[in-house]
């Protein structure tokens, strides 16, 4: 913006200086308020009180809701397990279809309840939990997980190659009573296993595969 003749005199008349950083000379608000207990009458009147009453009662009932080590484990459990039951019934489901069978949707319920039940049971049992770190007692601390590690590793290599084997050797009868909890046992074992064993799992079920001579074709 182009400046005039009167303008830049003006400038030139104000002197720049460095602003002043003591303090206040005179009382402030603050320590006006201060001196008149303003702020503890502001805390003693009612409508403040009911207000932190109500604050603290939120917080004690937040604190209340708060899952025992015990409860967390087990709702832990019934998640995990309820979505295996859920996988049991579409592989259930699944390998009835590929035979052409009549699906009986009240025997297929009722065997993914019985492997909700069976499954809880393992996971409860196996799956490493803050509150329960102990497989084996007696087993010291540091060898519980990899004892965890070399279930998994077993199960998960045993079931997928089983799995492999009896949809190629078997008839379809006793493939499809199988196949649903090899299936959910063997995608779990690989979920609970670290990175490095899980594709070494997967890698010895697919040698198995190949050196079988297997095929997918049904």
């Amino acid at each position: 913006m182009v400046q005039t003749r009167k303008e830049r005199k003006a400038a030139d008349k104000i002197r720049l200086a460095q602003p002043d950083r003591s303090g206040p000379s005179e009382q402030t608000l603050l320590d006006l308020a201060h001196e008149r207990d303003l702020f503890k009458q502001a805390d003693e009147h009612p409508a403040n009180r009911r207000q932190k009453k109500g604050v603290r009662d939120e917080d004690g009932d937040d604190d209340g809701e708060l899952l025992s080590p015990t409860a967390e484990r087990i709702m832990d459990a019934l998640l995990w397990t309820v979505s295996l039951a859920m996988l049991h019934f579409t592989l259930d489901v699944l390998v009835q279809h590929q035979y052409a069978v009549e699906i009986v949707w009240p025997q297929i319920v009722t065997r993914a309840l019985m492997a909700l039940v069976v499954f809880f049971a393992f996971f409860y049992v196996l799956h490493p939990h803050p509150s329960s770190p102990i497989l084996l007692p007696g087993l010291p601390l540091r060898f519980q997980e990899p004892l965890r590690q070399a279930i998994f590793f077993v199960a998960s290599t045993v079931s997928g190659c089983y799995l492999i084997d009896i949809s190629n050797n078997y008839g379809y009868l006793y493939v499809m009573k199988r196949s649903p909890p090899l299936g959910c046992l063997w995608i779990w074992s690989v979920i609970e296993l670290n990175i490095t064993p899980a594709i070494l799992s997967l890698a010895i079920a697919g040698g198995f595969f190949y050196q079988g001579g297997y095929s997918l074709k049904g």
